[in-house]
């Protein structure tokens, strides 16, 4: 960088001093107020803009290492806080216009040459660029990865084993029951029957509207794990049109099969 390290490090100076100013400046955020902003996002705020003014004196690669950490830092704030990408986007060029503006004056008041605010201006520029890409991404990286746990967490939860008895349990099903669905269905049915001690599970699929080989495929693959472990398992809940279905397709039963649930608590009683 070309210049007077005097010059430069009273620019940085000039946009330190005004740090205060500039994060508490409302910005007119048209998705969330400025006061949510400035109570939630000041720190945030305070890194960002001394970033920008380490650029000034610091090398290239300096400032974005710099701008990396607090890119991948903002976004998970960011997108725990529930708020738009637009949001960080928005920071990013409201600062870049307001900290322009304080190196355009000081550069005027101290005479710079165009040479030596250029160099200022490439450099500050550079880093805000940065700063746009590394939120985007990381904002994006960390809403999907938000968005796989709260999948897992439903998923999870849409296989429950419900314990009846002291010794049965029932696992309602209710929807497609898809590759991932039918995972947890098998650890959840694994994990939860050995854990409550059980020697029956009744598989319901009263809620399942279409049963294809894969699924019942699934199903079958957990009535035979469960009988590894020395839990009994049967299937309730299969409605005419799902037994039609499964004949067509050529799909052997194992096991056994009642038409409602009711039946199948009521055969357990009768057994007992």
């Amino acid at each position: 960088m070309q210049g007077s390290n005097e010059n430069f490090q009273a620019i940085k100076d000039e946009i330190l001093k005004h740090k205060d100013e500039l994060i508490s400046m409302p910005q007119g955020h048209s998705v969330v107020s400025d006061n949510t902003l400035t109570m939630q996002l000041s720190p945030w705020r305070k890194q960002l803009i001394e970033v920008y003014a380490n650029s000034i004196l610091t090398t290239p690669d300096s400032s974005k290492q710099d701008i990396e950490k607090w890119g991948k830092e903002v976004s998970g704030l960011l997108v725990q806080l529930q708020f738009p990408l637009d949001v960080g986007l928005h920071e990013i060029s409201y600062y870049r216009n307001s900290i322009g503006e304080i190196v355009r004056d000081e550069a005027i008041r101290q005479e710079l040459s165009i040479t030596e605010f250029y160099s200022i201006i490439s450099e500050f520029d550079a880093v805000v660029d940065e700063a746009v890409q590394i939120v985007s991404r990381s904002y994006m990286e960390e809403f999907h990865r938000t968005i796989e746990v709260a999948k897992y967490a439903i998923d999870e939860l849409s296989v429950p084993v419900v314990q009846l008895t002291k010794d049965t349990g029932v696992i309602p099903l209710i929807g497609e029951i898809d590759t991932n669905r039918a995972q947890y269905l098998l650890l959840n049915a694994l994990d939860q029957g050995a854990e409550l001690k059980l020697s029956r599970i009744i598989i319901d699929l009263s809620g399942v509207s279409v049963v294809d080989t894969m699924v019942a495929g699934q199903i079958f693959k957990v009535m035979s794990s469960l009988k590894l472990i020395g839990i009994d398992s049967v299937l309730s809940g299969v409605r005419p049109e799902v037994a039609q279905t499964m004949v067509n397709l050529g799909i052997k039963v194992e096991g056994k099969v009642y038409s409602s649930l009711r039946k199948a608590i009521e055969h357990k009683k009768l057994v007992d």
